[in-house]
């Protein structure tokens, strides 16, 4: 008997350690799951025959229209509903938006764009979750970059970075420092896949002799990620622009 109750006794401890490594396990879930949250999206309308969506501060918004209602759901939320159309719809006023806006904006539908008949993805409202998803990934990245480039606009210098100039897809960044005596133009070529692929790029030189090559070089060593961009201008300027001595 006392042999029973002293394995009996083991398992219960083997179970408790278990149960708290579980819960370890959850807790790191979900601290990850808070950490990569993106819900990039808000909800305006859910009438019977479509829903709205708004991403990116109401610069673009999503309209869902939905095939007629399911016997028996009250609610109109059977996954199984069809959804008739998927409409993307620029609310961004190019004219007045700040460069690294419109950049953002062109690179969110430029991804929209690339995925041909959103309907045909998306045909029943059991989709729907993962379009939200899938755009929010996209919008979420995409701000980010928006947010690097204001950086660069506003503190560049700190870089020996002259001008960050947006045109269309492109960044343009002038770099010069007397002290490594060079002055060129980097073009960096984005799209809406940044950061996860090295950005193709092309180098004007002025003054120096810093060209392909040698940005080539530094910019092997950047490793894609989070705040990219930044980390590129961080290392030409560590690593090309300071006093050679």
């Amino acid at each position: 008997l006392c042999r029973e109750l002293s394995d009996l006794e083991a398992e219960n401890e083997q179970m408790l350690v278990q149960m708290n490594q579980l819960k370890e396990k959850e807790k790191s879930c979900q601290e990850l799951l808070e950490r990569y949250d993106f819900s990039e999206w808000e909800i305006t309308e859910w009438s019977e025959q479509q829903a709205v969506f708004n991403f990116l501060y109401d610069a673009i918004e999503l309209t869902v229209v939905f095939g007629p209602p399911i016997d028996g759901d009250v609610f109109g939320e059977d996954p199984s509903r069809k959804i008739v159309s998927l409409d993307f719809e620029s609310l961004l006023d190019e004219e007045k938006a700040p460069p690294s806006s419109c950049l953002v904006q062109r690179l969110i539908f430029q991804f929209i764009e690339s995925q041909g008949c959103w309907q045909e993805k998306c045909s029943t409202l059991y989709y729907l979750p993962q379009v939200l998803h899938d755009v929010s990934l996209v919008v979420s990245r995409c701000k980010v970059l928006g947010e690097e480039v204001e950086f660069l606009e506003r503190w560049g210098g700190k870089f020996n970075l002259l001008k960050t100039e947006v045109n269309d897809t492109k960044v343009k960044l002038l770099f010069s420092a007397s002290t490594a005596f060079a002055k060129f133009e980097l073009t960096l070529f984005l799209s809406a896949n940044y950061p996860s692929a090295s950005l193709p790029f092309s180098v004007q030189n002025h003054i120096g002799s810093i060209g392909e090559e040698e940005i080539s070089a530094v910019l092997s060593k950047v490793p894609i990620g989070y705040h990219y961009l930044r980390r590129i201008v961080s290392s030409i300027h560590q690593h090309l622009l300071q006093d050679p001595r």
